[in-house]
């Protein structure tokens, strides 16, 4: 028997994968700066991804589908995001870098992208329920363009390109290239709901400071009332 979908199960596009990794993006930067970072309501179809100056870093990934991210920084967007992310580690100020062409800015970049590319995996895990992998990110300081070719195997490509603002309104860039693909329910297949380490750790303190239960008094029998009335 073939078990025909209903019309309103949901259909899951490029731009929906776009959706969570601008989120993925939000979520990381805004925690790890202690500021909001927020992103275009618009976004635009392009028919390359490159790196561009200031500070550019893609990844690529590979396993359900297929892609490459880009996200290019400038400058000023670098240095904001990369000072606020270490003075809410503890920096003083004067421990900082002051170019955005030091080694210690692009490694910081890079591990924020790291964070990013795990968070949305975690979410594509979650919500498309497949599975994808990814290399480690490479984040370099640039002084003119640069084409990056997508070093990965697309059939049908398509690329989105994604405009963020930090939290003093520098500008930086998003792109996606990707498989044209669907993603169409069939069932629910047990889907997960994120978890919260927070949370658990929160739960796991408040179990922990409460009281043990009283024991239990033990239950007297007929036995024991005649032996009591007897006064043995």
């Amino acid at each position: 028997m073939i078990v025909t979908r209903s019309e309103d199960d949901a259909v899951l596009t490029t731009e929906d994968v776009l959706l969570s990794l601008c989120n993925s993006v939000t979520g990381v930067l805004s925690a790890a700066t202690m500021s909001q970072v927020r992103f275009s309501g618009m976004v635009q179809r392009i028919s390359k991804t490159c790196l561009k100056p200031d500070i550019g870093c893609f990844v690529l990934f590979d396993g359900g589908f297929s892609g490459l991210v880009v996200i290019n920084f400038s400058a000023a967007a670098a240095m904001e995001l990369y000072q606020s992310y270490m003075l809410n580690m503890g920096l003083s100020k004067e421990d900082l870098a002051i170019s955005h062409t030091s080694d210690e800015v692009s490694n910081v970049m890079g591990e924020l992208m790291n964070q990013i590319v795990g968070s949305f995996t975690g979410k594509v895990g979650r919500e498309l329920q497949t599975h994808i992998t990814q290399n480690q990110p490479k984040m370099l300081a640039l002084n003119k363009q640069v084409m990056l070719s997508v070093d990965t195997n697309l059939d049908n490509p398509e690329t989105r390109r994604v405009t963020f603002f930090t939290a003093t309104n520098n500008i930086f860039y998003l792109e996606l290239a990707m498989d044209r693909t669907e993603f169409i329910r069939i069932h629910d297949g047990g889907v997960q709901e994120e978890v919260d380490p927070d949370e658990l750790i929160a739960q796991a303190k408040l179990a922990a400071t409460k009281p043990a239960p009283a024991p239990a008094a033990p239950a007297s029998n007929d036995h024991d009332d005649l032996l009591n009335s007897l006064g043995l």
